[in-house]
């Protein structure tokens, strides 16, 4: 993992360095999250961020450090109503808009991998747009629409959310605080005086 770019301000070009900062803040902008009943769409411009963005989107997961000791593990011995998804061999289980895998006796919850499919997207999903891309964000879970289905994909670095799933985990990385779900690595972020989180990188398990 590479470390964090870092600038050395030369006092001849420090009023160059600032000018180029500036324009390249008001350049970036992306559209708000609507809801999975109604698609609204407005421009907003990203306000300084909180923390500087890692160099490169993909981070070893050996460089990573999660505040607990361990990962956050939910386990329930019974889902109501549960509903079973096969995938490459692989049962999930989804219900309490959460999936699942059985272990022991009990369901432990699961992020599905990248190319899981399913016909119908879970409850409460949130519909992003950002660039070209129209994603579905069901908790903390990016899909995107092929043919009939919706499968689970890498969202684009640079998207925004504006909630964090509830089991996300605290993290550090080169020293700096991050938010992760699902291996996806967030950054808080102000927009328009509104808290939000840009994607920032994807966690590569090895």
């Amino acid at each position: 993992m590479k470390t964090f770019i870092k600038t050395f301000v030369v006092p001849s070009l420090f009023l160059v360095a600032i000018s180029t900062q500036v324009s390249a803040q008001t350049r970036r902008s992306t559209t708000a999250v609507a809801s999975n009943n109604t698609e609204k769409t407005t421009k907003t411009t990203r306000v300084t961020p909180v923390k500087t963005s890692p160099a490169n989107s993909r981070v070893v997961s050996s460089k990573v450090t999660y505040k607990t000791p361990q990962k956050k593990v939910v386990s329930v011995r019974n889902i109501p109503n549960k509903t079973v998804v096969s995938h490459k061999g692989q049962n999930y289980y989804y219900g309490n808009n959460k999936y699942y895998t059985q272990s022991r006796g009990h369901y432990i919850t699961i992020a599905p991998k990248v190319g899981f499919r399913i016909n119908t997207l879970p409850a409460n999903y949130k519909r992003i747009k950002y660039n070209n891309y129209n994603y579905y964000n069901a908790h903390g879970i990016f899909y995107v629409q092929i043919n009939n289905a919706y499968e689970v994909v890498e969202p684009e670095i640079g998207t925004l959310v504006y909630e964090l799933p509830d089991d996300y985990e605290k993290v550090t990385l080169d020293g700096q605080t991050y938010y992760e779900y699902a291996n996806i690595l967030y950054e808080k972020v102000q927009v328009n005086g509104t808290r939000a989180y840009e994607i920032v990188g994807i966690i590569d398990m090895v």
